[in-house]
């Protein structure tokens, strides 16, 4: 029964740089799945319409995610699990955390663009990680990139092998459809009508296609990727190292649902678990699972915390009694959701690979694993990643200093942001991976705790993390070498710039200084 029911779950986050067409992608999905009968855009604020996934008013007034949400629904006989990420580029670690919560990924390339700084980021994450990397490359109803140079770019920036599952002739204007070499057929694009499809070995009967040379060109291509090109290798795919490539417009849309169809079956399903008593597989039917993901506020009437769980094994059901490993303390889950955006349906039942909302009762953090049972193990620390740039924050009425630690606890709490201490003056310093988690962080810190917040910008920083093992002698330590503690009072230093850093291990090479990006992708 367990065995059946997590076989039929597909957990997938999709990730992109800016203006790739993610947004699009995702809410075409969902209308594959009967999910939403209309897509909006993430040009909806002219319009009235807002992205499905997208819930906080800030994004809704700028027209972007700045948080990763996640959306359920059934398609054919699969459950199936989308976490769709920020792609702004000034994203934040929730969108790292949320690659530990899926069993493969979606990457998007504009191919107008090709590959982008922030796809490059996160890739890095998926494939040190091994997470199974899916392309789609988007917007081919534009004049784009020539076809083996976007592949050629994938190989060589991203180190990872592609092999094409259909072809695209022309391109823009001169656009005529794909050839799906999974399927055996040729998808027409026929503009804004429905796209037809021909099998190959009909092809010779439709001369408005066989007589245009772009299709022949195209055709030719296909012929030579079959004998020369790359062979598929389902094991080198799950391992991340081959990515199946896969064309089309998310916007038209085009080659969207066979994209999916085709994607849906290669996907893996939940995979076995790392914890610190060993491997825990997903059919185990004791259930557990862990906290990715702590969302406060999502309904401000209410001033509600929910916590999201990735199920690992087992069965979940509502009201049921966990233990909280962290503590030791029995926790009863007798609220549960499934989320897409801000509405909420209650879940009854979970398995492995599903994403389910339960009530906080700010009992939880992040990393946080649930069990049921007598077992006492705890699934591996989700990664912690340095941020980028480093601001210290400050009420603007110190009368509302209650309010304010209350509000930077709860946000930092979420993940939102990182927390630092000045060791000399005990100031507060919020790091970021760029200047959106700040407006972020002010708009909420106003619209949810009332208090308006000042921020003094100390720029970017360097930040290197202290082996706690070894004494720390504050005299190394200066405005370009700043000591502070993080939120667990592990102590780091703040680096001005490479000269400062470098400078510093020269002449103090007995202070060991660890670099919490490469620690972490690595870590599975």
């Amino acid at each position: 029964m367990i065995k059946n029911e997590v076989n039929k779950r597909k957990t997938f986050a999709i990730i992109s740089h800016p203006d790739a067409g993610k947004t699009t992608l995702t809410e075409r999905l969902l209308q594959v799945g009967n999910l939403i009968r209309t897509a909006g855009t993430v040009k909806g604020k002219k319009t009235g319409k807002f992205a499905t996934s997208d819930w906080m008013e800030i994004e809704k007034q700028r027209g972007i995610s700045v948080t990763s949400s996640v959306m359920n629904f059934h398609y054919h006989d699969l459950q199936v699990n989308i976490l769709d990420t920020p792609g702004h580029e000034d994203f934040s670690e929730d969108t790292y955390r949320t690659l530990t919560a899926v069993d493969s990924v979606v990457m998007i390339i504009d191919s107008t663009k090709g590959i982008e700084a922030q796809t490059l980021k996160l890739f890095k994450v998926c494939r040190m990680r091994g997470i199974p990397i899916f392309t789609f490359i988007n917007k081919l109803d534009r004049e784009g990139k020539e076809t083996f140079e976007l592949l050629e770019e994938i190989e060589e920036v991203l180190d990872i092998e592609t092999y094409p599952m259909n072809w695209p002739a022309g391109m823009g204007k001169g656009f005529l459809g794909i050839f799906d070499r999974n399927g055996q057929q040729f998808v027409k694009y026929n503009g804004n009508e429905e796209e037809s499809i021909i099998p190959f070995n009909e092809l010779d009967k439709h001369t408005e296609l066989t007589n245009n040379t772009t299709f022949e060109a195209a055709r030719d291509e296909v012929a030579l990727l079959d004998e020369a090109g790359n062979t598929l290798s389902m094991e080198a795919v799950l391992k991340g190292e081959q990515t199946p490539v896969f064309f089309g417009s998310a916007l038209a849309p085009f080659g969207v649902e066979i994209f999916f169809d085709t994607f849906i079956n290669m996907a893996p399903t939940p995979k076995p678990r790392r914890t610190t008593d060993g491997i825990v597989q997903p059919d185990n039917p004791n259930f557990s699972g862990f906290i990715f993901k702590i969302q406060a506020n999502m309904n401000p009437a209410h001033r509600d915390r929910i916590a999201f769980l990735r199920v690992c094994s087992g069965k979940f059901e509502r009201g049921m009694s966990v233990k909280l490993a962290r503590t030791g303390k029995t926790l009863k889950l007798s609220q549960s959701q499934q989320i897409i955006a801000s509405t909420r349906e209650t879940v009854d039942e979970a398995y492995a690979g599903d994403i389910i909302g339960i009530y906080d009762p700010n009992a939880y953090q992040i990393g946080d694993t649930l069990i049921a049972g007598k077992d006492t193990f705890e699934y591996n620390e989700l990664p912690q990643f340095p941020p980028e740039l480093f601001k210290k924050v400050s009420a603007k009425n110190v009368m509302k200093s209650k309010q304010f630690k209350k509000g930077i606890e709860q946000l930092v709490q979420e993940g939102a942001i990182q927390l630092f201490r000045d060791k000399r003056t005990e100031s507060y310093i919020l790091g970021a991976v760029g200047d959106l988690q700040y407006d972020v962080f002010k708009y909420r810190m106003e619209n949810e705790y009332n208090v308006e917040v000042m921020f003094d910008t100390i720029g970017e920083r360097i930040p290197r993390w202290l082996n706690p093992e070894q004494p720390i002698n504050e005299s190394l330590f200066d405005e370009r070498r700043m000591l502070v503690r993080d939120r667990n009072d592990n102590y780091l230093v703040l680096f001005q710039n490479e000269f400062a850093l470098n400078w510093f291990q020269e002449n103090n090479p007995k202070v060991d200084l660890i670099d919490l990006f490469q620690v972490n992708t690595y870590a599975q």
